[in-house]
């Protein structure tokens, strides 16, 4: 059987075939008893451990031959219970081989120690992953179900009843249709041992030592799949039931409290609240979850007929929706004036909305600006501080003398500032000096490829505003803000923060500087203007030497530096945007009601109209831009003009009630009984019409 461990939710199971008590307690010794050893399978070469149960792993594998890719399961054992299990699965896919909504077998290795099958490959993974993101929609929902009843109409038509059908038993092929797998558990029709399925989709009936395999069952499962794709959950799972089930002592008892929680607990009913759900559907669900075997679907053929009988009454309302259309074209004429006098009111509200976001987000990248550059300028000043130091200026003297051979008075004095400054090292990431002639002659962390080595071409050197090669450049002048540019030891955007270093004559004799992170520092501010006033935003850094975007506090920390070059120079504003900044010497703040991120034009998410505000940052060639989507702010204006319609269509469903009476005769012919005429079987057999499969 697989059954949830108590304690958890059903996803994490565990195989508990029929045995005695001898037979359980060396299954469960042989189970813990792991494993590093590879197995081996000839003609193939594994890659990697896809996972891994009670009784053995299936690994991904590339047939040599070929090169395709197949799942291989391996068996831990070749004794005892564990070969049987793969002589029963494999002889089932063996008979299951012909049709497409199963996992095909492709070889097996009856003699091989451990032994194995080969199977289909299938890179979407099971069901139960997809579900993780949550329940599907209707229209999904019955794809899958029409799919996994066409496999169990060819498996009982075979004569194999699969017994554990379940979301972690249905695979997903590149197409997203689903392939049913896992027959450990199946048994013949003519097999009168029983078969324990999973906690919360096995039928009460199944759930007993003594129960003979019936079609039945593997409806209930149909089900509690059915209604855990419309729900997200199967049904009676909650944690009360789960901890009445963790209580019990023996399988037989935990089988005898699930038998309980289905027959005596009221029928699930989470399905009918589903958006989208019809009563058809319900209808459905429900007949497959009764408690009474005699009044469920007698075998998956008949779900899959009555899907069908559903999908012709779908087919057969737009016709009869046709006969309110010309009525309701009257009156929607009557709605013509009140709607131009909404579409007024909404417009002033718009403006008013979007007024008011504006000035939030304005003084919002005046914070941030502000706190930015006033950032910046204590670490320039902690900079200059050292590099004024007297000791600092003679130390460079003296490793100049030597030729550089004697750095240790350098290297301690510029350990113990930053150590005094970052006792953490959390502020910055590193920080390094270079002579006058662009060699670096320190750094914290140390970092011995970077040392003595020329960084003349780089903006915190020179202050030219671009990293380049030339023949001759000079030391900055002044402190100075670097351009961003990628780290390569920890692949993020970065800025330098550099300072000259002076003798007492005034000559320049160094470059002292730091880098920083531009996520941390914005990281820093996004609690107080992220989620400002209940209103998410966006913040951004403009550096207007490119007009380049060099952070977002939006974006994953990765992904700037795995974007290819051309799309790193992308990121900048239009020559429109630009132009909307004004002369760079005054700096006023700017807003847009229509800014565009530059973002967009690589990552879909950042497309659309954005409200935005922008303030300079003082002392930097950084615009810090604070935006939020349009979209978001003017969403009360939305959900009011929503309400307003809203109750124009109930105006009109009520007139159109009186459309509705006339066309009552109409839909009382178009019954099931008469729909039912139309549709022909499909995928039926001699077995699969026999409720009862003993």
């Amino acid at each position: 059987m697989n059954e949830p461990v108590p304690g958890t939710t059903g996803n994490d199971l565990t195989k508990t075939p029929v045995q005695t008590a001898d037979e359980q307690a060396g299954s469960r010794a042989l189970s813990q008893t792991g494993s590093s050893r590879v197995p081996v399978a000839a003609g193939y070469r594994l890659m990697h451990r896809l996972g891994e149960g009670a009784y053995g792993a299936v690994w991904l594998a590339r047939e040599q031959r070929t090169g395709k890719q197949v799942a291989i399961k391996f068996y831990a054992h070749r004794r005892g219970l564990d070969w049987s299990l793969l002589s029963r699965e494999v002889e089932k896919l063996a008979l299951l081989y012909t049709s497409r909504n199963i996992v095909r077998l492709l070889d097996v290795g009856w003699q091989s120690d451990p032994p194995y099958y080969v199977m289909e490959y299938l890179e979407r993974g099971s069901l139960e992953n997809h579900l993780s993101e949550g329940p599907l929609e209707p229209a999904e929902a019955v794809r899958i179900i029409r799919s996994v009843c066409q496999a169990l109409v060819h498996a009982h038509g075979r004569g194999v009843l699969h017994c554990d059908l379940k979301p972690a038993n249905i695979l997903l092929d590149d197409s997203f249709e689903p392939r049913l797998c896992d027959f450990g558990q199946s048994r013949l029709s003519h097999e009168q041992n029983p078969a324990l399925g999973t906690l919360f989709y096995m039928a009460p009936e199944q759930a007993d030592l003594k129960a003979v395999p019936d079609a039945r069952w593997d409806v209930y499962a149909l089900g509690a799949l059915f209604y855990h794709l419309l729900t997200g959950a199967p049904p009676h799972r909650y944690a009360a039931n789960e901890e009445k089930l963790q209580k019990a002592v023996s399988l037989e008892d935990r089988l005898e409290t699930y038998r309980a929680i289905v027959t005596t607990e009221p029928r699930p009913t989470a399905h009918i609240r589903i958006r989208g759900i019809d009563r058809r559907l319900i209808e459905i669900v429900d007949r497959c979850l009764q408690v009474d075997p005699e009044r469920r679907y007698a075998n998956a053929q008949a779900v899959l007929d009555v899907l069908y009988i559903r999908d012709r009454q779908l087919r057969v309302k737009p016709l009869v929706a046709l006969g309110g259309i010309l009525p309701g074209l009257l009156l929607l004429a009557m709605f013509f004036f009140a709607a131009n006098a909404m579409n007024s009111a909404v417009q002033t509200a718009e403006k008013n909305l979007t007024a008011r976001a504006l000035e939030s987000d304005e003084v919002a990248s005046s914070i941030l600006a502000s706190s930015l550059r006033r950032e910046v300028e204590s670490r320039m000043d902690e900079l200059q501080e050292i590099a004024s130091d007297g000791r600092l200026v003679a130390a460079i003297q003296a490793g100049e003398t030597s030729r550089w051979k004697e750095r240790t008075t350098l290297q301690a004095l510029l350990n113990a500032d930053r150590n005094r400054i970052d006792p953490e090292n959390i502020l910055d990431a590193s920080w390094f000096l270079c002579d006058a002639k662009g060699f670096q002659r320190w750094r914290s962390p140390h970092q011995q490829s970077t040392l003595d080595r020329s960084w003349t071409h780089r903006d915190y050197f020179h202050g030219l505003g671009s990293d380049f090669d030339p023949a001759r450049v000079k030391p900055i002048q002044a402190p100075h803000v670097s351009e961003a540019f990628q780290s390569r030891a920890t692949n993020q955007m970065m800025v330098a923060l550099s300072v000259p270093v002076r003798d007492k004559a005034g000559t320049i004799i160094g470059v002292l500087a730091r880098t920083t992170h531009l996520g941390q520092l914005l990281a820093e501010y996004k609690p107080s203007i992220h989620g400002q006033d209940g209103v998410e935003r966006t913040m951004s850094l403009i550096d207007d030497r490119a007009w380049q975007l060099i952070e977002n506090s939006q974006l994953q920390a990765d992904f700037l530096p795995h974007l290819a070059e051309k799309q790193l120079t992308s990121l900048r504003l239009t020559d429109e945007m630009k132009s909307r900044f004004g002369d760079r010497k005054y700096r006023p703040d700017v807003r847009f009601v229509d800014y565009v991120d530059p973002i967009s034009s690589i990552d879909s998410q950042f497309e659309g109209e954005w409200l935005a505000a922008a303030s300079s940052v003082g002392g930097t060639p950084w615009w810090a831009i604070v935006q939020e989507r349009k979209s978001t702010v003017l969403r009360p204006v939305y959900e009011m003009k929503s309400t307003i319609i809203r109750y124009a269509w109930f105006a009109l469903a009520v007139a159109g009630a009186v459309v509705a009476v006339l066309w009552y005769f109409v839909l009382k012919s178009i019954n099931e009984q008469g729909i039912r005429r139309w549709s022909r079987p499909v995928l039926r057999s001699p077995d699969a019409t026999n409720g009862n499969s003993n």
